[in-house]
């Protein structure tokens, strides 16, 4: 029987989890892990018991991004082959950025390439003090083409401009300073850390933390006009009027828990 490429699972407050277990090839990237990735994330947006999904990682590495072996199978396959390939990275990539769900990735070791694109995917990122990062490919005579809209918005565009070109390698602290990461914490600490956040997010109303999500997305890098300010009234006034914010708003008055906390 095969051995699985990550484990799954939902604890009873709805925190859901993927655990990546190739941790003798650094949990590198191969198209059987990016199609079956792809496919859990799917039923977790879908499935009604979670609110949070975490990404983690068994052994000494995040993600060594793209897996030796799958590269050489690459090396031959013609440019209609690897058009196909790179749309299936692609999608995990658009999949786990627009979860509509909140998503942390815990970074407990070396993340690149492909790698660096996961984290910059989840809405937050906690890394080891001891983890580090790198954007490889072009010693490899390629680019970070699919990960790259993540990246950017991470990380900015003068950060790409020297990361992207120069392959070096950057500790947590720099990833944090860049924005990459939200938090570092010492290797024993990082659970605890994950933890310090799940109980944060699951305070909040469950719409609301889709809704705010995608909020991000409707103003990120727009120009602020009418149709901005029109767009950001109506989300506020539909919420406002919905079960959810109706009981958040009296739950605050009544000073009470709202029906989505446990008594």
């Amino acid at each position: 029987m095969q051995r699985p490429l990550f484990l799954e699972s939902i604890d009873d407050r709805g925190v859901a989890r993927i655990t990546l277990t190739r941790a003798e090839v650094h949990n590198a990237f191969n198209d059987q892990l990016i199609a079956e990735l792809t496919t859990a994330l799917l039923g977790l947006e879908s499935d009604p018991r979670v609110r949070i999904v975490v990404l983690a990682a068994d052994g000494r590495s995040f993600s060594a991004g793209a897996d030796l072996n799958w590269m050489k199978a690459m090396a031959d396959f013609d440019e209609k082959e690897n058009l196909r390939d790179a749309r299936g990275l692609a999608r995990l990539m658009r999949t786990l950025n627009e979860l509509g769900k909140p998503t942390i990735a815990l970074v407990q070791g070396a993340a690149f390439g492909g790698g660096v694109g996961l984290v910059a995917c989840c809405d937050i990122a906690i890394a080891s003090e001891t983890a580090n990062f790198a954007l490889t490919e072009v010693k490899l005579g390629l680019i970070p083409a699919v990960i790259s809209p993540y990246v950017v918005a991470a990380m900015g565009e003068r950060a790409a401009r020297r990361y992207f070109l120069t392959a070096e390698r950057f500790t947590a602290q720099d990833a944090q300073r860049l924005g990459l990461i939200h938090e570092v914490a010492s290797p024993h600490r990082l659970e605890d850390a994950a933890e310090r956040f799940i109980a944060s997010l699951l305070e909040a109303g469950p719409t609301a933390l889709t809704e705010a999500k995608a909020l991000v997305f409707a103003v990120a890098q727009r120009p602020l006009d009418d149709r901005v300010t029109e767009d950001t009234a109506k989300r506020i006034a539909r919420l406002r009027c919905s079960p959810e914010g109706r009981e958040g708003i009296a739950a605050f008055l009544e000073k009470r828990k709202p029906a989505w906390l446990p008594e």
